[in-house]
């Protein structure tokens, strides 16, 4: 069985770019797999509550249930029996030097043209040498020796990839105030739980190096890697937890589809084009197909929005029955599919449910056209209606005022929705209903006497 995991750090709130890594290891896992969600919060000062609690907010939004979550919190112990391991084998080593020693160290390695490597200075020191640095109260950081040579993997995106671990530095595992750092607990807990594949962005690819010959170090399988390519603003900048405008929840507050913003994120910058997708399962379907190009992937808002809208109108009532009924919207399965197709988001299925519904006469431009409105009154026909009613009616009045097409048409529409735009009015005639039509047409037709010059006005 294949395990698939997504490791959020709840520092921030998930965005669209953390959606595309999210969506490329849960829909895989749909095929039989196991997908969990691990929260990466082992950084205390910069983890809370609600960001956890967001995280899975935003997954439950998705339609993503995970089959387990785990904590890296709570998982302490496991980190340090792989730490000792490591440590008895002389893979790992304590180093003393300040954030600040090691930035001069890196800027005079650059002045002289050579790599800003670190130079495993900390392992020349002598156990006095040791002594005197804790003497000063220097607590050590700890690093992981990386092998020699090159280590290469078949990444699943990328193809064949080959890094030189001479070129890297010896990665800090653990902090000099005892936490364990991502580059490690992560190769742990991926050994510990049994995944067999992640799936996450280019970034990690130097990443993916050092972490493999940290499996090896320890004697546990490494997953599989692929490494997809990333999504940027539209001006190319990256996407960061601390830019809200394309936060899940934000696109949630702007009633964003969650449907719209997982195919989105899921096959933008991909082999499959971006399109409306039914459920999940349809777009995990076309995932395993897709194959992410090489080249970042520029997020264009406006695009997201017409998928969103053509998203909505796509869907069936069942699907969107209990949240009609949230926003309290009526008239079932009839009047959704009578809006649905003039919306941009579902929550303005119920601006048309007060339109059709409520008792006050909606704002309207003046009208000019009194014969038109007054004909409108006196033809309007008897109860009970439907959407034959709108056609008879329209056709009785064209007859009587010679008015056809737009002039007909765009005159009763404001009169009885206040805008020139919506809804086929054959259907939905019936939920505005003759009590209200007439008030309605009443009343434009009054504003628009009042109106009019009077006659003998020069």
């Amino acid at each position: 069985m294949n395990v698939y995991r997504f490791a959020p750090s709840p520092t921030g709130y998930l965005h669209l770019g953390n959606a595309r890594t999210l969506l490329l290891n849960a829909l895989p896992a749909r095929a039989g797999g196991k997908f969990i969600l691990r929260l990466d919060d082992t950084d205390a000062a910069r983890v809370r509550e609600e960001f956890v609690a967001g995280i899975r907010e935003d997954l439950a939004w998705l339609g993503i249930a995970p089959d387990e979550e785990r904590r890296q919190s709570e998982r302490e112990e496991i980190y340090r029996a792989a730490f000792e391991r490591l440590r008895a084998a002389g893979r790992i080593y304590p180093a003393y030097e300040t954030p600040e020693e090691l930035e001069r160290a890196r800027r005079l390695a650059r002045l002289s043209g050579r790599p800003p490597v670190y130079d495993r200075r900390a392992l020349r020191l002598t156990e006095a040498e040791r002594a005197a640095l804790e003497a000063e109260g220097r607590r050590p950081h700890w690093r992981f020796r990386l092998s020699e040579g090159r280590i290469g993997w078949p990444d699943g995106f990328r193809g064949p990839q080959e890094i030189d671990l001479a070129s890297l530095s010896d990665p800090v595992i653990v902090r000099d105030d005892g936490a364990f750092l991502y580059v490690f607990s992560s190769v742990v807990d991926d050994a510990d739980l049994g995944v067999t594949s992640v799936v996450r962005g280019e970034d990690h690819v130097t990443n993916t190096a050092v972490q493999l010959d940290m499996f090896a170090a320890l004697g546990a399988t490494p997953p599989a890697f692929a490494h997809h390519n990333l999504l940027t603003r539209a001006d190319g900048e990256g996407l960061s937890k601390r830019q809200g405008s394309l936060s899940l929840r934000s696109l949630r507050e702007q009633g964003v589809e969650p449907l719209a913003v997982a195919a989105y994120a899921a096959l933008i910058g991909s082999s499959e084009a971006v399109r409306p997708v039914a459920d999940l399962g349809e777009l995990a379907a076309l995932v395993a197909s897709a194959r992410p190009s090489r080249a970042p992937a520029r997020i264009d808002p406006d695009e997201l929005a017409a998928l969103s809208a053509k998203t909505v109108h796509a869907l069936d009532f069942q699907a969107v029955a209990p949240r009609l009924e949230q926003l309290g919207v009526g008239g079932g399965a009839v009047f959704w599919e009578t809006v649905r197709g003039n919306l941009a988001t579902l929550a303005e299925a119920a601006d048309w449910w007060r339109i059709a519904r409520e008792a006050a006469a909606p704002s309207s431009p003046a009208l000019e056209d009194v014969p038109l409105l007054a004909e409108a009154v006196r033809s309007l026909p008897a109860e009970p209606w439907d959407e034959t009613t709108w056609k008879s009616w329209t056709a009785g009045l064209s007859a009587a005022t010679g008015r056809k097409g737009r002039a007909l048409f765009a005159p009763l529409r404001l009169a009885l929705t206040g805008l020139p735009h919506g809804p086929e009015l054959a259907r939905l005639l019936p939920f505005i209903g003759r009590e209200r039509a007439l008030a309605r047409l009443t009343e434009a037709q009054l504003r628009a006497a009042s109106s009019s010059p009077a006659e003998g006005d020069g």
